[in-house]
């Protein structure tokens, strides 16, 4: 007999908790270098999990998140279960600019550099291409995770939109479409 093929493969992309980060604050452009590093050490709220956050991680036979403090925290907040951290899930870099004027809410920036890195700026991050060629790799490695049973991966919004993407041209079906918020949750589907 031939070996038996693996029906109903499935990996979940988990954004993680909102991280516990001063929010509001106005600043300049150059000031988001500083603001980027404080969000990339920020740990989550202890704040409710929605209920199915917890069930998805005690469904999965693995579960990987990036090395981001953010997404290991949200990791250990689903319960008392192993997971592995991988750099390669890390959230796609913010850029930033070194202009002294205007000044906004470091949230507005985040969404105008999040913007100027989608057309193209690329200052203090990896560029887009680059960083699609790393969610390819990413969504490979899921795959091969997955060969061993449902996969969970606790990461961030852009990355996981991206390896989303690249999950779906590599033949798997979004069973849902993966909000932007907090805990949010992709699943797919082989």
């Amino acid at each position: 007999m031939g070996e038996a093929i693996q029906l109903n493969m499935r990996i979940t992309l988990m954004r993680h908790g909102e991280p516990r980060l001063a929010k509001g604050r106005w600043i300049a452009p150059m000031q988001m270098g500083q603001w980027i590093d404080r969000y990339n050490q920020s740990v989550i709220e202890d704040n409710d999990i929605p209920a199915e956050c917890p069930v998805a991680a005690l469904s999965a036979s693995t579960i990987v998140a990036s090395t981001a403090p953010r997404a290991c925290s949200s990791a250990r907040a689903l319960g008392e279960l192993p997971f592995m951290q991988e750099a390669i899930f890390i959230e796609a870099g913010l850029p930033f600019a070194l202009w002294k004027a205007p000044w906004l809410p470091s949230q507005v920036w985040a969404v105008i550099f999040r913007l100027l890195w989608l057309f193209g700026y690329a200052r203090g991050a990896d560029s887009l291409a680059i960083t699609r060629r790393r969610a390819r790799a990413a969504a490979e490695r899921l795959v091969a995770l997955a060969a061993n049973g449902p996969v969970l991966l606790v990461g961030h919004g852009i990355m996981n939109r991206l390896i989303g993407k690249e999950l779906q041209a590599l033949g798997w079906l979004a069973r849902n479409r993966q909000g932007s918020r907090y805990w949010s949750m992709g699943v797919y589907e082989l």
